[in-house]
């Protein structure tokens, strides 16, 4: 079966993550993704993550995670034949993708306005910060900045310890998500209209997307929301210490709040309305951190799954990623070689599985500027041609 997006040409020229995540999702459906970076100041995250040597490398575990099913090539797109190449890639592409400061490639003659003038089919992508216009417009962030201007930090942590950024980028996943979703909403209504268009996308609309459930209640009510730690309003929704760690007790709505309290032969405990529940939180947290005690997390969470109750040992990642669940869902792909590294890597691909057509990796992350020959050939340049941009720094 063919993979959703297979027959879709995209020209991804992002850096670092939100960009580059949102291209990778789609490459792992089937999409042809062609990466363009400076050929000197090349997307940074190749020089980011757990290994000092393969950063400097340009095979960073930071530009891995994201790199897989993509061609490389450089181009630097200062100069008038950099461009060049990069209009001659958009004329028969589906997508563009860039992640550059708003303004950046209007100024150089690739916005657009002028790629569409090439390519009326063209579904065009700014990722960025703020967006496109308004007072910040004009600004740029990362994810940390975002996470700290949107409010996001200030509800993570606990009433003593906060604000709190969150351990992993999820702004930026979390944008790269968005904005691959974005992307096939362009393509399937270009499909009934034929044309082409421009999506505009900001790291800080989705942040607020995060908080939704915050923003409608502080809208409605006029209250702010605040950092409550491992302490849910419910206390049968809440972390609490075994004999040897923690548990995070989910039994949030009525019927598992009722299983929950039948499975520990506690029913006075149980059968109460949702008011009740966080009115008497702190009386029903201390019976539940005496009972929590009694054994250790792993039995809790086995006892209270059979029991259909939700329920889970906090564990750190290497414990995490050895569940024997993570071997049913396909979401981790392995690559036994991988040029410019010295052992197998294995990257995330997808996190939702179809019956037929789904995600797969063919190959792996490229090294920079790799695929140059291949792709300039395509466009018809000659050997000596290819030579000539090499040594004027183009490519």
């Amino acid at each position: 079966m063919t993979r959703p997006f297979e027959g879709i040409k995209i020209i991804d020229v992002t850096h670092v993550l939100a960009g580059p995540f949102a291209a990778y999702q789609l490459a792992v459906l089937g999409a042809d993704v062609i990466k363009v970076e400076h050929p000197v100041d090349c997307d940074q995250s190749r020089q980011t993550g757990y290994d000092r040597e393969l950063n400097r490398r340009n095979m960073g575990t930071g530009f891995m995670t994201q790199g897989s099913n993509k061609r490389s090539v450089t181009l630097d797109l200062k100069q008038e034949r950099g461009r060049k190449i990069l209009k001659q890639l958009v004329k028969d592409a589906d997508i563009m993708v860039e992640n550059y400061r708003p303004g950046a490639f209007p100024a150089l003659g690739i916005g657009y306005e002028d790629m569409k003038k090439i390519n009326p089919r063209l579904i065009y992508c700014s990722m960025t910060a703020f967006g496109q216009e308004g007072p910040r417009g004009n600004q740029t962030a990362y994810d940390h900045a975002i996470q700290a201007l949107s409010g996001v930090m200030a509800t993570t942590g606990t009433p003593d310890v906060h604000p709190i950024k969150i351990g992993t980028p999820v702004i930026d996943y979390a944008t790269g998500t968005m904005g691959a979703f974005a992307l096939a909403s362009a393509l399937f209504q270009r499909e009934r209209t034929g044309k082409g268009q421009y999506i505009d996308s900001s790291m800080l609309d989705v942040a607020l997307m995060m908080l939704a459930s915050n923003i409608t209640g502080h809208m409605y009510t006029g209250k702010t929301p605040k950092p409550h730690g491992n302490r849910h309003s419910y206390a049968s929704n809440s972390c609490y210490e075994t004999k040897d760690g923690l548990l995070m007790l989910a039994a949030s709505n009525q019927g598992q709040y009722n299983r929950l309290y039948r499975a520990l032969e506690r029913p006075d405990l149980g059968g109460k309305d949702n008011e009740y529940r966080e009115d008497n939180h702190e009386a029903e947290a201390a019976e539940l951190r005496k009972i929590m005690a009694g054994r250790t997390a792993d039995e809790w969470e086995n006892f209270l799954q059979s029991r259909h109750v939700p329920a889970g040992r906090v564990r750190k990642m290497d414990e995490a990623l050895k569940d024997p669940q993570l071997e049913t869902r396909d979401i981790l792909h392995r690559h036994e070689r991988v040029p410019g590294t010295d052992k197998p890597v294995t990257v995330p691909m997808c996190a939702f599985k179809l019956e037929h057509g789904g995600a797969s990796i063919e190959t792996p992350p490229p090294q920079l500027g790799e695929h140059n020959e291949e792709v300039l050939q395509r466009l018809g340049y000659t050997t000596a041609e290819i030579e000539s941009l090499r040594a004027e720094g183009i490519i």
